[in-house]
């Protein structure tokens, strides 16, 4: 076991947390490679996730405004080659978050 930190990202000036869930427009390995490494550095992005389902990808972005999400969606999600269709939904408030699963 390890140790962690819970910040309070309000506190921390980052008050929006935004699901994104992304489809490419291929699912061949050198898009996913691709469409990898563009959001790895996005430093807004705190999780990705590849899905199965109807959305190749899941990401949790977190940032202060929604200026700040339409600057990202804009000149960084939009750009990443592959990236077909693009939704995201706002998170209005946390009901509950772990760190890890109570195992009991």
């Amino acid at each position: 076991m390890g140790y962690g930190a819970r910040l309070d990202e309000a506190k921390l000036g980052v008050g929006i947390s935004v699901s994104v869930s992304v489809t490419l427009s291929a699912q061949t390995e050198d898009a996913i490679q691709r469409f990898e490494k563009a959001i790895l550095r996005s430093p807004e992005v705190m999780s990705c996730f590849l899905m199965t389902g109807d959305a190749d990808y899941m990401l949790r972005v977190v940032v202060p405004n929604l200026e700040a999400f339409q600057s990202f969606l804009i000149t960084k999600l939009t750009r990443v080659p592959g990236a077909a269709h693009i939704k995201s939904s706002f998170a209005l408030k946390p009901v509950i978050q772990r760190a890890s699963p109570s195992l009991a």
